[in-house]
């Protein structure tokens, strides 16, 4: 079936961040939130669409994970010949709330025993990571931007603005601090974005979640995401064609995720999987526990945990945020842990891929749902958005309509939550009383029963 497209050293350091000659980008002002959202029902329907084919009129779910529907992509020269702002808007992102500071790597992989299925020539699949972890001595080292500066001009320009209108904020991840090895070893949590999307937009949750304690990959998958950077400043876009079936799309992701974990255990033996052997943080390799592993993912993302599992078993728990389901693996049984985590709009009961996956799923899980949250609600855009929103005419209806009603630091802050009550019971196996039930502190949480 086809997936619904998108409606929306010096060298060491540089190479850190997954490019040579990224600028530390700088931070900048908040936003105003939206209002709370309106009801919908928690109970799902006996009806529904197949496995694999979007339900018809879901709102859940837009035609397009990074580019909404109105906006046109900038032609490349316009990056060129923009006008120059007298200072650019700084964007923000919201503070991880965990106790530890966040350090942050970028790494280049390549897999040799696969070609990549998007690019002609036989080519061995390339992909790049960052990883984010606990930090202690964050001293001296920069933190890394939300996305390296060419890749970022490119995702500016296809939302038709300019590094001269937007400066790309910073992230919390200071890149190359040691990592907290009085931690002992950290339990790994991979992530995987929307259809098209890029890493960066996972960065609010897995620098949270770094905070907290975990060594969390973010995954770019190469010509399926719209801008991928790597070292000297290539520049990789998607080339993914638009006939592409979402089951194929899931198993190419998949193995990159299987890929990713190969990597991960080099590390952990003292090896470094860089292609070009980049500097490693201190103490990285007595921290990587390969033997406690979860996975979230968005949209299409979410989608792939359930592939990934079912292709790995050493992914012991995973987060479905707000993705259809697509090819076979909703229709096996998978027996580790599973949670499922909606938009307000989106559930078992228009979503018969849902419905599938839940009577599949034999060991623990839980399905819950966020009112007022859109399905572009669990992605980075939830924060940004609203901040450029006047440089690009868009209105605040037609921010609700695409990112919810819920206020952007309230939708982050719950989904940060919940995602790290999810994990540290599945994955630390620490029990969450908030998995419970119904919660008085975070009342826009519903459990689908």
């Amino acid at each position: 079936m086809k997936y619904r497209r998108p409606h929306h050293r010096r060298r060491g350091i540089a190479r850190a961040v997954g490019s040579a000659g990224v600028l530390a980008l700088a931070l900048g002002v908040g936003m105003t939130p939206a209002s709370a959202a309106g009801k919908t029902s928690d109970r799902p329907a006996a009806t529904g669409s197949p496995v694999g084919r979007p339900d018809p009129k879901t709102p859940w779910a837009p035609e397009n994970d990074e580019l909404p529907q109105q906006l046109k992509p900038a032609h490349p020269e316009a990056l060129a010949s923009a006008r120059t702002a007298t200072s650019a808007q700084q964007l923000t992102m919201p503070a991880p709330t965990g106790q530890h500071s966040v350090g942050m790597v970028g790494l280049h992989l390549v897999d040799k025993s696969r070609t990549d299925p998007y690019v002609p020539g036989n080519k061995p699949r390339e992909l790049m990571v960052s990883l984010w972890y606990p930090a202690t001595a964050t001293s001296g080292h920069y933190q890394a931007p939300w996305m390296p500066s060419i890749s970022g001009a490119h995702f500016l320009g296809t939302r038709r603005l300019t590094p001269q209108q937007v400066t790309l904020p910073k992230t919390a991840g200071h890149v190359l601090a040691p990592v907290k090895t009085s931690l002992g070893k950290l339990p790994v949590l991979l992530y995987s974005s929307g259809l098209h999307s890029d890493r960066a937009m996972g960065t609010a949750l897995a620098q949270d979640l770094a905070s907290r304690g975990y060594l969390v990959v973010t995954v770019d998958h190469t010509h399926d995401a719209n801008e991928v950077q790597f070292p000297a400043s290539r520049l990789e876009v998607r080339t993914m064609p638009s006939t592409a079936h979402s089951s194929d799309t899931l198993k190419v992701r998949a193995a990159d995720i299987k890929f990713v974990i190969n990597a991960l255990g080099k590390i952990s033996s003292g090896g470094n999987p860089d292609a070009g052997r980049a500097t490693l943080p201190s103490g990285l390799s007595k921290s990587v526990d390969t033997s406690r592993i979860g996975m979230f993912g968005w949209s299409l993302g979410g989608g792939a945990v359930a592939t990934s599992m079912q292709l790995d078993k050493r992914i012991d728990a995973g987060a479905n945020l707000d993705g259809q389901f697509f090819g076979t693996a909703p229709s096996k049984d998978l027996d580790r842990p599973f949670m499922l985590f909606s938009s307000g709009n989106h559930n078992r009961n228009n979503d018969s891929s849902w419905r599938t996956m839940w009577s599949h799923l034999k060991g623990y899980r839980v399905d819950i749902k966020l009112k007022g949250a859109a399905h572009l609600s669990f992605s980075d855009n939830e924060y940004l958005v609203p901040q450029w929103a006047r440089l690009t005419g868009t209105s605040q209806a037609t921010i609700q309509e695409q990112y919810g009603t819920i206020a952007p630091n309230r939708a982050v802050q719950i989904q940060r939550v919940y995602l790290a009550a999810f994990f540290d019971q599945e994955v630390r196996k620490k029990h969450s009383t908030l998995l419970d039930g119904p919660s008085t502190k975070y009342p826009e949480i519903s459990f689908v029963r």
